[in-house]
């Protein structure tokens, strides 16, 4: 069942994970975690089945293999992260795909006040969870992701911390979807 039963499954319309090598699956999906490919290649080394050839099924996967890597792991994979609208992101120094996700919301494009709001929410929100605020940024202005910002650094370290991965899950999601 996908954990993302709110939004339709799709299959790969040209691939099929289940059966593909470690190379192939490697190559096609190792980015859809921001610099952390051993999610994807833990979750192929566990053994795939046909329900991992739809997005929602192999993303479910991957979350599995996060789930149960544990804290430390985990923590990683949230470092592992840009900050939003941050100096890397202005240099251009981050993926692909955290650039055209960042782009697609105008934070590409921020006014030097609304840089200098990111850059000392990034900084509060660093100092405080120590990690960098993670949001599935698609489809959201920032405006809108500034005020969502304010907002969660108010937040205590567990509630952040839990809400971080789901938001690393939903940008997972995000990035299966497009893959054709």
């Amino acid at each position: 069942m996908s954990r993302f039963s709110d939004i339709p499954d799709h299959s790969f319309s040209n691939y099929r994970p289940s059966q593909m090598g470690r190379a192939e699956f490697a190559t096609i999906f190792g980015n859809v975690f921001e610099h952390s490919a051993w999610i994807v290649m833990q979750a192929w080394d566990t053994g795939l089945t046909p329900r991992d050839d739809t997005a929602a099924g192999l993303c479910s996967s991957f979350i599995d293999v996060v789930e149960m890597a544990g804290r430390e792991a985990q923590m990683a994979l949230l470092r592992a992260h840009p900050d939003l609208a941050g100096r890397l992101a202005r240099q251009g120094d981050v993926t692909d795909a955290s650039r055209n996700e960042q782009a697609s919301a105008g934070l590409d494009v921020c006014s030097d006040a609304e840089f200098k709001e990111f850059q000392d929410l990034n900084r509060r929100y660093t100092e405080k969870f120590n990690f960098p605020f993670i949001l599935a940024v698609r489809g959201h202005h920032r405006a809108e992701i500034l005020e969502v910002f304010k907002r969660r650094v108010e937040n205590d370290v567990e509630d952040e911390f839990r809400e971080a991965l789901r938001q690393v899950f939903e940008i997972a999601r995000l990035r299966l979807r497009e893959i054709q």
